[in-house]
């Protein structure tokens, strides 16, 4: 089975290409010149927009929506994790993907991975929603944490 690049994949590609279970958004890509560091070897700040565009994809799709009719509110990315597992070099194959794990009154947090045959970088994401002109918290609507309740299989964190 053929990857699709920067579309996003059913279950049963992200299965078949090896990630270990199958998330709400999955995009695929390849490693880029532009990508590698002086050794030849993908720049860490390459995954970083990896996961960026698998996040911002996946609030495109599932989350925007759910603010109709409501001004957009600004998502935030209050703070990262990232952990690197191994490297990746040029013309690599790979999937970015991204779901909710928990959320809170105005802000959730993403579990994302890149894979590529196995898995080679791990983040953890806060985003926090801000009102448009980023003055005040923007509370998440009732619809959108039943879906990632529903969806993405969030929990929600009440500390």
């Amino acid at each position: 089975m053929e990857l699709k690049f920067l579309t996003p994949l059913p279950a049963e590609d992200q299965l078949h290409h090896g990630l270990a279970r199958a998330c709400p958004m999955a995009l695929a890509d390849r490693v880029r010149f532009s990508e590698l560091d002086i050794l030849r070897h993908v720049n860490n700040k390459a995954y970083l927009g990896w996961f960026e565009t698998a996040r911002v994809s996946y609030f495109d799709q599932f989350c925007a929506r759910h603010f109709e009719g409501q001004p957009a509110p600004r998502s935030v990315l209050r703070n990262a994790n990232v952990h690197y597992i191994r490297e990746m070099v040029l013309d690599e194959p790979y999937i970015a993907t991204a779901r909710v794990i928990s959320f809170r009154n105005t802000s959730y947090t993403m579990e994302q991975q890149i894979w590529s045959q196995d898995l080679r970088a791990t983040l953890n994401a806060v985003m926090v929603l801000r009102s448009p002109d980023g003055s005040t918290e923007y509370p998440l609507p009732e619809t959108l944490k039943q879906q990632f309740i529903e969806f993405d299989g969030a929990k929600p964190d009440g500390r």
